[in-house]
């Protein structure tokens, strides 16, 4: 698993070294592209892009996040951003109201947030590349990012001993989780002192950047929690309930190969401590 895990992070480094030195319109495009990418795999997740009478609400969020790629790459501006989501958001409640009762109003709010969680939340490694020195600071997502996870994986490895979340993630520990942390304010302290301290000049950089990384640890670890868990979520609501039977349709559906093995990890012991499982594949 660790082996595996460092070949794809070389692969990732080296395109992201690529796109993100070259900058411009190529990464605004490499953005939208990925942006629709996550849309399509969030609206599967989310169990909308199985309906096949959905087309037209897909097809709204893909106009809109290539409407809001444009405008992005076009001006730079969030506020012409902003006038392309609000014309999604319209699109989706035009397709609403004149196909009714075709559609209900959870999948519209769905395809809409599907649609605005990734396009914009992937548009600001463009606009971080075209700030000043925005070569550099678009690093810091990928040490609150990329190292956090490095570095929390190998501290837990090497000395987790308390489960952060016990149900919702078996192998995340709170040493983990604090060395992650840790790592990504380390790194990226050493980043400024390389990168930005010569251009700066200011030693309250280094403090700064480290600051910035710790919070964006922090913020990633919390953003592990997305729609691929939402099934180790229902589990985790269902046992709250004191439920005694638990009936899981297609859960591998939506979760990556670690997910399913953690998942499968979670039934085991779910059948330990006495738990009915109904599991359709």
């Amino acid at each position: 698993m660790f082996w595996k895990r460092l070949a794809s992070s070389a692969v990732l480094v080296v395109l992201a070294l690529i796109f993100l030195i070259w900058g411009g319109a190529a990464l605004g495009i490499l953005c939208t592209v990925l942006s629709l990418i996550a849309f399509h795999e969030l609206t599967k997740a989310c169990h909308v892009a199985e309906n096949k009478e959905a087309g037209a609400l897909i097809a709204a969020g893909d106009a809109g996040i290539v409407l809001f790629g444009a405008a992005m790459l076009l001006t730079k501006n969030m506020l012409w951003g902003m006038g392309a989501l609000v014309l999604m958001f319209l699109a989706c409640m035009f397709v609403y109201v004149f196909r009714f009762p075709k559609y209900h109003a959870d999948q519209v709010m769905t395809v809409f947030f599907c649609a605005f969680y990734p396009g914009v939340l992937f548009s600001f490694l463009y606009l971080t590349r075209e700030l000043t020195w925005g070569v550099y600071l678009v690093w810091l997502i990928f040490i609150s990012s990329w190292i956090c996870d490095t570095c929390a994986y190998l501290t837990g490895m090497a000395i987790g001993r308390h489960k952060l979340a016990p149900v919702l993630s078996p192998k995340k520990s709170i040493e983990g989780s604090i060395g992650g942390v840790a790592g990504s304010a380390l790194v990226g302290a050493l980043f400024a002192w390389i990168f930005l301290l010569p251009l700066t000049n200011q030693p309250e950089t280094v403090w700064a950047v480290a600051l910035i990384s710790a919070a964006g640890a922090v913020i990633s670890q919390v953003g592990d929690l997305a729609v691929s868990r939402q099934q180790m979520v229902e589990i985790a609501k269902a046992l709250s309930q004191n439920a005694r039977v638990l009936i899981m349709d297609e859960p591998t559906s939506a979760l990556t190969s670690k997910e399913i093995d953690e998942l499968f990890k979670i039934i085991h012991q779910l059948k330990e401590d006495g738990i009915g499982i109904i599991y359709i594949s």
